[in-house]
């Protein structure tokens, strides 16, 4: 069986689309997946299967069991590797540094559009399907994400740089 981390958008932030986390481990288990745990309270959910998982079927099950439309966006621990291998802020302060995990790789006419002008202290770089984000400043009040989200067109849940560290250790095989 291949391991899969699934990343919910949204879940448990703010007090907005409330997940408990052992509910959502009981869903994936009846559905037939091995294994499950869940990272924190924010939608980080680790599970097996013989066969890949499909984003849209399990954001479906999620929607029927919760009641909430999300976006689940999912990886392997060799994924999680490679974002791990591929940062482009090596030497930054790891508690700035977040993971945008999106959905699938922007158009190549998207990515190249981005004005990195516009955001002077924030940098960001993207990798493929991954969005590396740097905020010198913290998060809270940055309009960076919002701007990447209009412009890229793909739906992506950021991680911090710590959380997608966790994951790959307790995702690895």
């Amino acid at each position: 069986m291949a391991t899969y981390v699934g990343l919910l958008k949204g879940v448990n932030v703010g007090g907005n689309h409330q997940v408990p986390m052992l509910e959502l481990r009981a869903l994936f288990e009846s559905l037939g997946y091995g294994d499950v745990r869940t990272v924190i309270q924010s939608g980080n959910i680790i599970f097996a299967n013989d066969a890949a998982p499909v984003a849209r079927d399990l954001e479906l099950e999620i929607e029927a069991r919760f009641g909430i439309k999300i976006n689940v966006v999912l990886r392997t621990p060799v994924d999680l590797r490679k974002v791990i291998r591929e940062n482009p802020f090596e030497a930054a302060d790891p508690s700035k540094l977040m993971v945008g995990f999106m959905a699938k790789a922007p158009s190549k006419s998207d990515v190249d559009s981005l004005d990195h002008e516009r955001f002077p202290v924030e940098r960001f770089t993207v990798v493929g399907a991954n969005l590396y984000l740097l905020f010198p400043d913290g998060m809270a009040r940055t309009k960076l994400p919002d701007y990447l989200h209009r412009q890229l067109k793909v739906p992506f849940t950021v991680r911090n740089w710590s959380t997608v560290n966790k994951l790959f250790e307790l995702s690895e095989p």
